[in-house]
């Protein structure tokens, strides 16, 4: 796939997880719904993660072969989502709920935030 392609099949996944994500943590806890969407949000979020690593880092400095710094908030979303549906499985509700805030502020806000910056796609497509 082209850098074009992956950006595009990233922004697919990306958008309705921020969307879930956000509707999850502004609404009730442990419903059905809640667990449903959970769930879609959780492989949203594993399947944009993974294609980012397919993404070479454009725009800043790159620390091993093709990935830069942002790649960093992918290994985050591969560490916290097994982490947080670990902890819930068992019953670790605070665990869980920590786990997704540093998934959803980490790897949707701050690296979301991100790609706003100067010399990304995303900030040409809004501002350029």
């Amino acid at each position: 796939m082209t850098y074009l392609q992956l950006a595009y099949f990233h922004l697919v996944t990306v958008i309705p997880a921020f969307l879930i994500g956000s509707y999850l943590l502004a609404n009730q806890k442990g419903t059905r719904i809640h667990r449903a969407l959970g769930k879609v949000y959780m492989i949203l979020m594993l399947i944009t993660a993974l294609a980012t690593l397919f993404m070479k880092a454009e725009v800043g400095p790159v620390l091993i072969g093709h990935f830069g710094y942002v790649h960093l908030f992918s290994l985050l979303v591969l560490y916290a989502v097994p982490s947080a549906y670990i902890a819930v499985r068992k019953g670790n509700i605070a665990k869980h709920k920590r786990s997704m805030m540093l998934l959803y502020v980490g790897a949707i806000l701050i690296a979301g935030g991100f790609t706003f910056t100067p010399g990304r796609m995303m900030y040409d497509w809004f501002f350029a």
